[in-house]
């Protein structure tokens, strides 16, 4: 992986990092206004659920192979 990619993977890192911040606040408003969208709510969780895999994945790529 040369640099260019490396750079490309940190910043799409960058942007997910601040989506599923901002699903996490959003959530927690849904959450406390009292008449709330469940439905709503439910997809903001799984989109946020689908942001920290790619997180992970993405990560991943970042880290060497460990060859035991």
């Amino acid at each position: 992986m040369d640099e260019e990619e490396e750079a490309e993977i940190k910043a799409q890192i960058a942007g997910l990092t601040e989506e599923h911040r901002d699903l996490d606040q959003m959530i927690a408003r849904v959450s406390e206004a009292a008449p709330f969208d469940q439905l709503q709510l439910q997809r903001m969780k799984k989109r946020k659920l689908m942001i920290k895999d790619q997180l992970s994945r993405l990560n991943a790529m970042l880290v060497p192979d460990i060859i035991a």
